[in-house]
């Protein structure tokens, strides 16, 4: 099965799928074979995926979204990788959708929260919810993907590893040109000592 899974890794890492996609897709592949008694996909069709969704629903209690984390990963396995389509998968029972409201802080109690932040936290949460960064997208952020000019920033191989522009607040720009700058005297205290040479 070890080999089945990398096989299928190597599938995701050709077509640029990012590392959390991968994983996801990998371990649904792995519950399913499991689930089956350790059958190999290729002797399993749209029968056996109906039956591991429903089991999800039924047995598992999953969120809807987790069942259909399962069902894509199943159809990327089976097209993808197995070069395989697939037909209809007959009557799954579906998992429930919350009928509860999301819980969205008002723009006031976002502001208190942030302003109880300092330092680089405080600056990195700033992005995220000034620019609408992922937190993968503002650890990755470069000096050389803000454009203070233009007031905007280059997210670099963000979602679907593409390119996007996004905004940058004018009132992030003051606090987040003093970080440059103390980061900038950082590296060059470092340089000095010779931190970091090989």
């Amino acid at each position: 099965m070890s080999q089945f899974l990398n096989n299928v890794r190597e599938v995701m890492r050709k077509k640029h799928y990012s590392i959390h996609t991968e994983n996801a897709y990998v371990d649904w592949a792995k519950r399913f074979i499991l689930f089956h008694g350790k059958r190999h996909p290729r002797e399993m069709g749209e029968a056996e995926i109906s039956q591991f969704l429903t089991h999800l629903a039924v047995d598992r209690n999953v969120a809807a979204g987790t069942q259909n984390q399962a069902l894509n990963a199943l159809v990327f396995l089976y097209k993808q990788v197995l070069k395989k389509e697939l037909g209809h998968f007959g009557d799954i029972e579906r998992a429930k959708k919350p009928k509860n409201l999301p819980t969205v802080m008002s723009q006031a109690e976002t502001a208190r929260v942030l302003g109880l932040m300092t330092g680089r936290h405080a600056m990195m949460a700033k992005l995220l919810y000034g620019c609408g960064l992922r937190i993968k997208e503002c650890v990755r952020l470069r000096v050389r993907d803000i454009d203070f000019e233009r007031n905007q920033l280059v997210v670099r191989s963000g979602k679907g590893m593409k390119d996007r522009v996004t905004m940058l607040p004018e009132q992030l720009t003051p606090s987040l040109r003093s970080h440059l700058r103390q980061v900038g005297m950082i590296h060059d205290q470092d340089i000095e000592k010779g931190v970091g040479e090989v």
